[in-house]
């Protein structure tokens, strides 16, 4: 049994419609770290999680993309100037 990874180890899965996100989870979809999301939430510029038991803190994945789809959009360096 191998334990070296492979693409298909390494493929995001699209983020879920509906429902609640962990923070490992989540960390795979925005652009900075647990540390810096920790820092947003504080000051305000991220949604802030929902405890949903005493050892378990998510993310509402609605208030989530809510916040992707505020964001400024990047240009794809592939499609700029075609």
């Amino acid at each position: 049994m191998s334990n070296s990874l492979t693409a298909n180890d390494l493929t995001l899965t699209p983020l879920p419609a509906t429902g609640y996100i962990r923070q490992s989870l989540l960390v795979q979809y925005i652009p900075f770290s647990s540390a810096t999301l920790w820092r947003r939430v504080k000051d305000g510029t991220f949604p802030a999680p929902v405890k949903l038991s005493a050892n378990v803190t998510a993310w509402d994945v609605a208030k989530v993309r809510e916040w992707m789809q505020s964001r400024p959009q990047i240009p794809n360096a592939n499609t700029e100037g075609n």
